[in-house]
């Protein structure tokens, strides 16, 4: 089994954890864990007040990755502008996928989940099921796409719900 090498990841860099989203590695730590020491990554989630540490050498296996380039960005941005492919499967199942698709880290399947729940103003209401998948979804896209691009999250949250709006046009 090989370590991961150490300088993929620094401390105060911000990487994507899959199940909690954008965080910034604190510091490299060690600890000693049932009577092995072990090297852990810091990281914080500020917006959710938690702390995560995560064994350096683990950290590829369990899906932790740097934040997404400026063209996956722009990938998932044209992502949004597509049209809607709601699959005709109860919902249950649906919901089943979409939350996979938030919890896998990657732009373009949580740009999916958000184009795929998004509701024009015209549009029937959501069931409570449905917005909170697509707040999910949309708060993991707006976080990513602010760190990528270096803004805050309101300039991205706007940049997206532009994109929305113009495909709902």
């Amino acid at each position: 089994m090989s370590k991961t090498k150490k300088n993929d990841f620094h401390p105060n860099e911000h990487v994507v954890y899959p199940a909690h989203g954008v965080g910034q590695i604190i510091s490299i730590e060690k600890q000693e864990v049932a009577g092995y020491e072990l090297e852990l990554f810091v990281i914080s989630f500020e917006k959710d007040k938690m702390t995560l540490r995560v064994p350096t050498h683990k950290a590829e296996e369990v899906g932790m990755r740097s934040l997404s380039s400026p063209d996956v960005v722009a990938h998932a941005m044209k992502t949004l502008k597509g049209k809607a492919k709601v699959k005709k499967a109860m919902w249950s199942r649906r919901a089943q996928e979409y939350e996979q698709k938030i919890n896998s880290g990657d732009l373009i399947a949580i740009a999916e989940v958000v184009r795929d729940l998004h509701r024009a103003d015209d549009q029937r209401e959501q069931s409570y099921s449905e917005r909170q998948l697509y707040e999910a979804a949309l708060e993991r896209l707006t976080r990513e796409i602010a760190a990528v691009a270096g803004n805050d999250e309101n300039a991205a949250a706007k940049e997206i719900g532009d994109v929305l709006v113009s495909r709902a046009a």
